[in-house]
């Protein structure tokens, strides 16, 4: 019998699209609707631009007549008199508070806020994780002035048991020395800054993990994996760049806080190597509680304290974005 063989055939090649098609699609990517939205939309970004911009310059400009002035060194002088005869001022001291508050907010938030985002995506049945998530979400809305008054009627009394024992088994490093005293110290304005910024970095950190395809844990638990494995091999890594988002919030959050930082602080300008002693600053704060009482000059050398802490905010948010971009191709996010 005989056998034919035929070439294969090249499928046929999808048909070009009617001409009134090509027209329709033209039309549509120039509608009057597409348009506007264009516009508003490269408007409104043009616009924060702006904002962004006419706030540096006004910053700047106020700054450089106060630094003009000054009779110290502004970066490195632990003084706060601008209305002095000569005028003298410097931002060590607060510049030091900001970040070691900032510092202890975070060490204690992030760490607790991913385990909340984790036990209610992961481990909570569905009736307790709901009530949970509403609870942090509530926090969220509390006014800072709020804390603040928890923070020295309640927080502040309650934490001479915890000074104590620090004291006690960690005194000998000198961060953990404390003298007596009423607790209003930096680590207690860290612990404030904790519970304030814990519901942001929740919820964001929630809402990540919710986002991690079912296929990955899938995967890890056929393979054998625990439900730990499974947390650690793939909802953490699509979730780090998330993580480190909500991260940036808060810390933002913790950086420019100043009435609850006011109310549960003994400011003085004073660097202490104790984290327990009374004493420090934060930008934010010293802004809050001079600036209605300030002259001219006062406000100028606030605004140029002020101008610093608009740096740090654009340079850790910049890092983070830069954290963000190396780490998002390991994310798992695109596998």
């Amino acid at each position: 019998m005989d056998i034919s063989t035929t070439k294969d055939t090249p499928l046929p090649s999808t048909p070009p699209p009617p001409a009134a098609e090509e027209k329709r699609a033209a039309r549509g990517a120039t509608r009057p609707g597409d348009r506007i939205f264009l516009g508003l939309s490269r408007g409104s970004g043009i616009f924060l631009l702006v904002i962004m911009a006419a706030i540096a310059v006004f910053l700047s400009y106020r700054a450089v007549l106060a630094i003009g002035k000054d009779e110290g060194n502004f970066f490195t002088t632990f003084e706060w008199n601008p209305t002095g005869n000569p005028p003298v001022f410097g931002i060590a001291v607060l510049a030091f508070g900001t970040i070691v508050s900032s510092i202890i907010a975070m060490a204690i938030a992030v760490p607790v806020a991913v385990g909340i985002a984790l036990f209610i995506t992961h481990y909570a049945p569905r009736k307790l994780g709901g009530p949970i998530a509403y609870v942090v979400d509530l926090l969220a809305a509390v006014p800072s002035i709020v804390y603040g008054l928890w923070g020295a009627l309640v927080l502040v009394p309650q934490l001479d048991g915890l000074y104590g024992w620090l004291n006690d088994y960690l005194g000998w490093t000198g961060i953990f020395e404390w003298q007596g005293g009423a607790p209003r110290s930096m680590l207690t304005v860290g612990i404030l800054l904790a519970i304030m910024i814990l519901p942001i970095i929740t919820n964001v950190s929630r809402e990540v993990f919710r986002q991690v395809p079912q296929m990955h844990e899938e995967a890890a638990l056929a393979l054998g994996a625990t439900r730990w494995e499974v947390i650690r091999m793939a909802v953490l890594p699509f979730g780090r760049s998330g993580v480190i988002s909500a991260s940036m919030l808060g810390l933002g959050r913790a950086l420019g806080e100043t009435m609850a930082v006011a109310m549960v602080l003994s400011s003085s300008f004073e660097i202490n190597l104790s984290l327990l002693d009374p004493g420090g600053g934060t930008f934010a704060q010293n802004i809050a509680s001079k600036f209605s009482e300030a002259t001219e000059m006062g406000r100028d050398a606030l605004i140029a304290s002020g101008l610093v802490l608009f740096v740090i905010t654009l340079l850790v948010n910049g890092a983070a974005r830069l954290i963000i971009a190396r780490r998002k191709e390991f994310s798992g996010a695109n596998a």
